[in-house]
């Protein structure tokens, strides 16, 4: 099995573990302000990871290194988060979804000026299709709910967000140094989300309220640090240096598949032949986008 390959098959379980978030967060939706929850899986994963990085010799040696790099990637990461549950105060879940959809295509733009990559017409073309197919499955297929989708104050700090998201697959591979261990890259990464995270919740005054997280929302929580925050830093980080940011950002497009799987599969619930369709245009365009060199 070739790295590429490797890569790729890493990348869509990253993907899977992101989509399985969604669940867990919708489990844990309310109990906790969302940056509090945040900061609780930056903090913990770090502390998982910890044991790791100071006992390897090789390893501790590297973090003061690579710590301002990571607190760039931290940063970007960061901002994601608190542009997207400061957009969710005054707009809605399907409108965030909606325009998650432009991710990739700001990706490869950026990449154009910040690594001297080229976006010729087949992949401008392909990232539009990805677009609409994304947004079928988004509104599941429903033309009236397309019709009313409009831009709000909310929508508008997300766009910023997702601006930080494709920033921060940009820098992972931009600030990458050879030598560089990817582990602690990561946990320079997690640990700097701690801080840029307590610093917005200090700003925003946000209580902390982890006591709150009790009996079965135990079990969410370990899936969003572990899962969801420590594997998928990794597993993101390594495909970008591997990859590229444009081809990792390309699997936004099966985000919203990956969640209708996971849902038909825990909970049953069905997928429609509208939404089958745009998974369907969603996939192909993010096939064409990952074969392009």
């Amino acid at each position: 099995m070739t790295n590429q390959i490797k890569a790729h098959l890493l990348l869509l379980l990253a993907t899977f573990l992101v989509a399985g978030s969604f669940i867990a967060s919708q489990k844990l939706s309310g109990v906790i302000d969302p940056i509090s929850l945040t900061l609780c899986r930056f903090i913990f994963a770090t502390l998982f990871l910890a044991p790791l990085i100071f006992i390897n010799k090789k390893y501790r040696n590297k973090v003061l290194s690579t710590l301002p790099r990571g607190m760039i990637i931290g940063l970007f990461y960061s901002l994601y988060f608190i542009g997207l549950f400061k957009a969710l105060e005054s707009t809605t879940a399907l409108n965030t979804g909606t325009l998650f959809t432009l991710v990739p295509l700001l990706t490869a733009i950026f990449a154009i000026f910040l690594l001297k990559q080229k976006i010729g017409l087949i992949q401008l073309i392909t990232y539009l299709v990805g677009i609409v197919g994304t947004c079928i499955v988004v509104f599941k297929g429903d033309l009236q709910l397309f019709l009313k989708f409009h831009l709000n104050q909310g929508d508008i700090i997300f766009l910023f967000a997702i601006i930080s998201m494709a920033l921060y697959s940009i820098s992972t591979k931009l600030v990458h140094k050879k030598g560089d261990e990817l582990i602690v890259l990561v946990f320079v990464t997690l640990f700097s989300g701690i801080i840029w995270m307590s610093l917005a919740l200090l700003f925003m005054e946000i209580p902390l309220q982890w006591e709150k997280i009790s009996g079965d929302l135990i079990y969410y929580m370990l899936y969003l640090i572990i899962g969801a925050t420590l594997f998928t830093v990794y597993l993101y980080q390594q495909a970008s240096i591997n990859l590229g940011p444009k081809k990792v950002m390309a699997y936004v497009y099966i985000n919203p598949a990956c969640i209708a799987l996971l849902m038909f599969i825990i909970q049953g619930q069905t997928i429609g032949l509208k939404v089958l369709i745009g998974i369907l245009i969603s996939s192909i365009a993010t096939l064409i986008l990952l074969l392009k060199d």
